[in-house]
């Protein structure tokens, strides 16, 4: 059975950053190591981040592909035939700077267009687009289309819009027009909600992509880009019924509201009960969630369908390898079906990421 692992992982080094132009240097992140522990942190502006280098039982040449043939041997040792690869660092804010967010995001860009021109077709990414330069956001999506990226990087909260604010429109009408998905990881690009949460990393990272899948329908932008397809990664798949009992409950209030104290209904943009049926609304989205073997599958595909999850690794924090041999026990053992792994492992991912 092929497999493509839908959410993998770079860890940036300090090679991501050479690729900046010489009057872009001075906004270079510094690398510092600590004397006591040897863990690393990157320091941009006067921000100190912690650098995602603990990914366990992972060759470090593979992890931080400093070679890429050890990746691809990894990859072959763990019968995984393609990686989507998505950064490390970005899943925080790192500077509310316009100039210097476009020129990490362009040296990032620049880094997996050479790692993918080297990993002979296996290694595919998605772009980061400097969401506070629109027009070279633009520019940045064009170049990812050109050099191997298959979706572009959102959070949950990009600076401070949510992902439902028509400012980000612009961006999501390129990637429609170049058949690329907006593919939205665990994380924030928020300061505030960042600093709010601390240590907390489920309300940290995690929430805020609930959030967005939650608002993103309701407010009805998948009906405004009727091409685009989403994706939702490193969240797991359990929380869809919960989201999707949400806005059945609050379309169906609201709408009784409406009709009683204003005497008209809700934009047909909005939701309505038919459009939030068991089984069709990830399909009539065109949304993607990348599920995990602990998920309760027959309740998620109650809510979900089968031809709308996918799994990733995280490959490159942890080596949750386990996680792709274990779908494949689970089909092989009858408690999912052997043509919903390959939904799962091949089929789903493909038709997410145009592979």
């Amino acid at each position: 059975m092929r497999v493509i692992d839908a959410d993998a992982h770079v860890i940036e080094t300090e090679r991501t950053w050479s690729f900046m132009p010489d009057e872009d240097r001075r906004f270079a992140p510094e690398l510092l190591v600590s004397t006591k522990t040897g863990i690393e942190f990157w320091r941009i502006e006067e921000r100190i981040f912690p650098n995602s280098n603990l990914g366990l039982n992972i060759p470090e040449d593979a992890r931080d592909l400093t070679d890429i043939n050890s990746r691809l041997a990894h990859m072959d040792s763990l019968d995984i035939d393609t990686q989507i690869l998505y950064p490390s660092l970005f899943l925080r804010p790192l500077t509310a700077r316009a100039n210097i967010e476009l020129a990490l995001c362009r040296s990032y860009n620049r880094w997996l267009a050479e790692i993918w021109q080297l990993g002979k077709g296996r290694l595919r990414w998605v772009v980061l687009p400097p969401v506070r330069s629109m027009e070279r956001a633009i520019e940045e999506i064009n170049f990812g289309k050109a050099n191997g990226a298959c979706g572009v990087f959102m959070r949950g909260f990009e600076g401070e819009r949510l992902l439902s604010d028509s400012g980000l429109y612009p961006i999501y009408d390129e990637a429609q027009r170049l058949d690329l998905p907006i593919c939205v990881h665990a994380g924030t690009g928020n300061f505030a909600y960042y600093d709010q949460f601390g240590q907390d990393v489920f309300s940290r990272f995690k929430l805020p992509s609930v959030g967005a899948f939650n608002n993103l329908i309701y407010q009805g932008v998948p009906k405004r880009f009727p091409a685009l397809r989403w994706s939702f990664v490193e969240t797991t798949s359990q929380w869809i019924p919960y989201v999707v009992n949400d806005l059945v409950i609050r379309t169906e209030a609201e709408r009784e509201f409406q009709r009683k104290y204003a005497g008209h209904v809700l934009s047909q943009v909005r939701p309505n009960e038919r459009d939030l049926a068991s089984e069709s609304l990830l399909r009539d989205n065109r949304i993607y969630v990348a599920c995990q073997t602990s998920d309760d599958f027959p309740y998620v595909v109650e809510y979900a369908g089968e031809d709308n999850l996918v799994v990733g690794t995280d490959y490159g924090h942890a080596d949750y390898s386990n996680d792709i041999e274990a779908i494949q026990t689970l089909a092989r053992g009858g408690k999912i079906s052997p043509s919903l792994a390959q939904k799962i492992l091949d089929d789903n991912p493909r038709r997410l990421y145009g592979l």
